[in-house]
């Protein structure tokens, strides 16, 4: 990992080591990726303004996300599937989090169960949750969250309707994966991938197999999941939700004032501003878009997080001068797990921590808390 120098060198490595199917789950967006594209460009418009001779020599990243210590403003966000990036990626990618000081939140659709990184770590880590049609199951799941002493929960309410990934369809996209002359040919050529997803706790939604009736086939357990995506969903199942989970409560997919105004009055901790990494409504506003209003609105009531195309520490630096209080990364950990387990996604953690402290001394400022707009050229 010597030679790697930024995300773009994770990604183009997870590009050649792991199955196109898996690393196009990761890397696209949906329909015609006007919003993935929008996420990026836009954090890329926002200008610093350079200051010289100031004292940065007592430089820390060191902050409290939702009042507990972390030595950086970051978060590893939920992702689907990491399992499938690299064997037991789930694991791997949050010994990486823990390692760094930093949290980690496991997906509802991830590989290992939440009971395999309970028992594989030493520290709590947040879980998000997608609220199904099956609520005797999504209780049962906070429930055993709650047991295994997940620290946050991290609800996702932008997923009711889900939005037409093409490279998917394109691809085939199923886990387990599906055979195919294609993938055989595709799978032959990463023996290492192929190797460590074996030898992998699962290959399958681990939270749900063997938890849901009749999901013991393969078949049945993909078209449950499919089914299952809640489009009666509505503020009201809050209540519900707060009547089982009693800890920190983080609401995630939030693009709106309105709603970000909803969701103080529930009484959410934090909200993570978040167009789910332009995966969802494409043509919506890039999350960097709405960042500054939602601040305005709501950033004295509640923690304000922020996702949506964080690649450096350079975009970590702008969504904070705009009043974000810390971001998560999902593509850019994910690109260094399929590039390198573990040990990849440290690299990434340490390529986006060191680029902010870079970035804060050009900038003139010593501690996160120094960092708001007067960082930024007008």
């Amino acid at each position: 990992m010597k030679h790697i120098t930024c995300i773009e060198d994770l990604r183009l490595l997870h590009k050649r080591r792991v199955p196109k199917a898996f690393f196009d789950y990761a890397d696209r967006g949906s329909y015609a990726e006007q919003t993935l594209r929008a996420n990026r460009d836009d954090l890329q418009k926002i200008k610093f303004r350079q200051r010289i001779l100031v004292d940065v020599s007592r430089r820390d990243t060191a902050t409290t996300i939702l009042g507990e210590p972390s030595t950086m403003p970051l978060i590893l966000a939920p992702v689907g599937l990491l399992g499938m990036q690299h064997g037991d990626g789930e694991i791997h990618a949050c010994r990486a989090a823990q390692a760094a000081g930093i949290p980690f939140t496991q997906s509802t659709m991830s590989i290992c169960s939440i009971e395999d990184i309970a028992a594989a770590v030493q520290k709590p880590f947040w879980f998000q949750l997608y609220v199904m049609k099956d609520r005797g199951f999504i209780k049962e799941l906070i429930e055993r969250a709650i047991a295994a002493k997940c620290s946050a929960l991290v609800l996702t309410v932008d997923l009711q309707v889900i939005g037409q990934r093409h490279a998917d369809i394109k691809n085939g996209m199923s886990v387990p994966p599906e055979w195919s002359l294609s993938k055989l040919l595709d799978f032959a050529s990463k023996p290492a991938w192929v190797a460590g997803v074996l030898q992998g706790k699962r290959r399958t939604f681990g939270n749900i197999a063997g938890h849901v009736k009749n999901t013991e086939n393969l078949d049945k357990l993909s078209e449950w999941t499919a089914s299952q995506f809640d489009t009666t969903l509505s503020w009201k199942d809050l209540d519900w939700i707060r009547k089982i989970w009693p800890g920190k409560l983080i609401i995630k997919g939030i693009l709106d004032v309105e709603d970000a105004e909803e969701a103080a009055k529930v009484g959410a901790q934090a909200i993570v501003v978040s167009n789910h990494g332009g995966r969802q409504l494409d043509g919506a506003q890039s999350s960097i878009e709405v960042l500054p209003e939602i601040v305005d609105a709501v950033g004295s009531r509640m923690e304000i997080m922020f996702d949506g195309g964080i690649r450096s520490g350079q975009d970590v630096m702008r969504a904070l001068a705009l009043g974000a209080k810390s971001c998560m990364i999902g593509r850019a950990y994910a690109y260094g797990l399929g590039a390198g387990g573990q040990a990849g996604v440290e690299k990434a953690i340490d390529i986006i921590r060191k680029e902010l402290l870079t970035t804060m001394g050009l900038c003139g400022v010593n501690t996160i808390a120094e960092i708001d707009d007067h960082v930024l050229a007008v």
